[in-house]
């Protein structure tokens, strides 16, 4: 036992000294259970240290920073014990003003110039490997005895003075059977730290080809594989390059330097916090990652939205998980246009009714809180009362600042693609989710049917149109909410709609959306987004997903901002005020009051609100 203790003491000299001597392959070491660390090291000049290791900090991801030197200080006993950074790398890149000068086995012959330079450690330690084993699959780099393929992406890194450059990555192919098991151990074992930045499609990260890596072999991906991808320390190459430094060293990739420390397992203190993976697209393929408790609190939302006040059968549309898919994809999209309006009062103009628009508003106020760009479009006859009423939710405070107010009456799938698109080229979407909330939709003659089968069609644009079309794009999710089966979206449960819901022979909508939120009344739908956006975004496991693992932390006064944007039963109270006014002054006299769908605001909505609340904040 004490021959064993002593030999652990002794590994990581044990092991440099094998490595010096060619007689062990350091690929060896990763994914060994208890093994020592391995770190890529980073030497340059003392004028550049300070900002690199603020470049490290804001870029924790790719580059977790172990530890940083005094200038000329190459053998560091409390890192590696015996160690000398001039000489315990397979291979030294030497850069000079940003370019690769030199491939070098050592660097002793610059200790002049190390005397005023100082090295940095990035722990490498990152990978999938000890996970892949214990659940029997075997790494296919290791196999193949080659280093993992390396990726530039098109992500940025948060810039530090002349720090600038993108993310690099490895990729792992995975089975996707295995997928979340293999996450969970990583999570369990590494934390947040160890967890992947993306998983799916590698040109949603900017990556044409995985055939040809910047380093190292490329990996193929085998049926009933998924491509996953971690951030990279490699990332490091394309910062010393981005700084043009007149001299400076790195470890070339899969030649990292073995430390006196193992790689220690976290202790997870809250098991509901493991990590659950979900497809949110299929072309292209895209996964999210969020943790188990905000996963159950957004099915408790979800369970909540879905009670039937009017008895209209609504239980027999619902879907489980709908919510959940719309709001991570959400999550994910940077710009987001949503349109409401369903036409009721059909002798007024406007004919507007008191559900859709409140819905809407908290929408676009959790998503500007959550610094994604918003539009909004309507029918061309409702854009002054939309006008008004954003104004208003302003003034309010319901809304941080005004939301661009569209319309589009356009013909044909052609006028669709140029509306959502730069010059009409699917290639470059102007928004990547779109989200009908208690918006007509076209049923499949062609018309628009409100629940007693009356032909509105005069009264609604074709606003249809631009969710066909996103049918099309690639890059473009869509969102239907509703609460009888005949809004937009709503296609795609238009079978139980035709089944179960009073007239849904006639009136059901035949436009699908990626994702149907079914609820009792549809701003519950709205307010029901909100708060999961609200719960996806305080998830430190899908935070760092969702900013790739680069960036600074959220702020406090961020995450401050998100729980203001939060629906309120007060704020609510003020879009209902709003609304009523606007009925008022457009001579609707009948059925005007504090009340959506027939039922009162205060009571049945404002003890909703309320609930969805509790279960987002508790």
């Amino acid at each position: 036992m004490i021959f064993v203790t002593y030999l652990r003491i002794r590994l990581p000299s044990i092991i440099r000294s094998l490595i010096l001597q060619k007689k062990f392959n350091p690929r060896s070491i990763s994914g060994m259970s208890g093994a020592p660390k391995q770190a890529s090291v980073v030497i340059l000049p003392r004028s550049y240290a300070d900002d690199f290791e603020k470049f490290c900090q804001a870029n924790s991801g790719p580059l977790p920073l172990l530890h940083r030197s005094e200038p000329g200080e190459w053998k560091l006993p409390t890192l590696s014990a015996g160690s000398d950074i001039r000489n315990d790398g397979l291979q030294y890149k030497k850069y000079e003003f940003g370019s690769c000068a030199d491939n070098l086995t050592n660097i002793e012959g610059y200790s002049e110039q190390l005397k005023d330079m100082v090295t940095f450690y990035l722990d490498r330690n990152i990978s999938p490997e000890e996970a892949m084993q214990k659940v029997g699959i075997p790494v296919r780099n290791k196999e193949s005895h080659c280093n993992m393929g390396t990726y530039k992406t098109a992500v940025p890194c948060s810039t530090v003075g002349s720090f600038c450059c993108p993310l690099v990555v490895t990729m792992t192919p995975i089975p996707k059977d295995k997928l979340e098991a293999i996450l969970r151990d990583i999570y369990l074992s590494k934390g947040v730290q160890g967890m992947p930045i993306h998983i799916g499609c590698p040109d949603l990260l900017g990556i044409e080809d995985c055939s040809k890596p910047e380093y190292g072999e490329p990996m193929t991906l085998r049926p009933g594989d998924v491509p996953v991808f971690w951030a990279s320390e490699v990332t490091s190459l394309e910062a010393v390059r981005s700084c043009r430094s007149p001299l400076a060293f790195a470890s070339a990739p899969g030649c990292a330097v073995v430390i006196d420390q193992k790689d220690k397992r976290i202790q997870v203190s809250h098991l509901e916090e493991v990590p659950e993976v979900h497809c949110i697209s299929q072309n292209p393929l895209q996964y999210s990652i969020t943790s188990s408790f905000s996963v159950q609190k957004i099915r408790e939302l979800e369970n909540i939205i879905a009670r039937d006040p009017g008895n209209r059968g609504i239980k027999h549309l619902f879907t489980k998980d709908e919510l959940l898919k719309a709001s991570l994809s959400l999550s994910h999209a940077r710009s987001v246009l949503i349109t409401t309006g369903f036409p009721t009062h059909f002798s007024h103009d406007p004919p507007e009714e008191t559900d859709g628009p409140p819905g809407a508003i908290a929408i676009a106020a959790i998503l500007q809180a959550l610094e994604k760009e918003v539009a909004i479009v309507v029918d061309g006859r409702a854009m002054s009362l939309h006008r008004k009423i954003i104004e208003d939710s302003v003034d309010q405070g319901v809304l941080k600042t005004t939301v661009p107010l569209l319309s589009y009456q356009g013909e044909g799938v052609g006028s669709a693609f140029m509306f959502l698109c730069k010059d009409g080229d699917p290639k470059s979407p102007r928004f990547d989710h779109l989200v009908a909330i208690e918006r007509s939709g076209r049923a499949a003659d062609g018309n628009y049917y409100n629940a007693r089968k009356v032909n509105i069609k005069h009264l609604v644009d074709p606003i249809d149109d631009l969710f066909l079309a996103a049918q099309k794009i690639p890059r473009i999710s869509s969102t239907g909410v509703g609460d009888g089966g005949n809004e937009l979206g709503m296609g795609k449960v238009k079978t139980s709609v035709k089944r179960y819901i009073k007239n849904g022979d006639v009136i059901a909508c035949d436009v699908e959306a990626d994702f149907a939120v079914v609820a009792g009344v549809s701003n519950w739908g709205g307010y029901a987004l909100a708060c999961a956006l609200y719960l996806l975004n305080t998830s430190n496991l899908h935070k760092h997903y969702l900013q790739k693992a680069v960036g600074s932390p959220t702020t406090s006064s961020r995450a401050l901002a998100w729980a203001q944007a939060l629906p309120s039963v007060l704020k609510e109270e003020k879009m209902m005020k709003i609304l009523v006014q606007h009925q008022v002054r457009s001579g609707i006299t009948g059925n005007v009051g504090m009340e959506v769908d027939g039922l009162p605001f205060y009571g049945t909505h404002a003890e909703m609100i309320q609930e969805l609340i509790d279960v987002t904040t508790m």
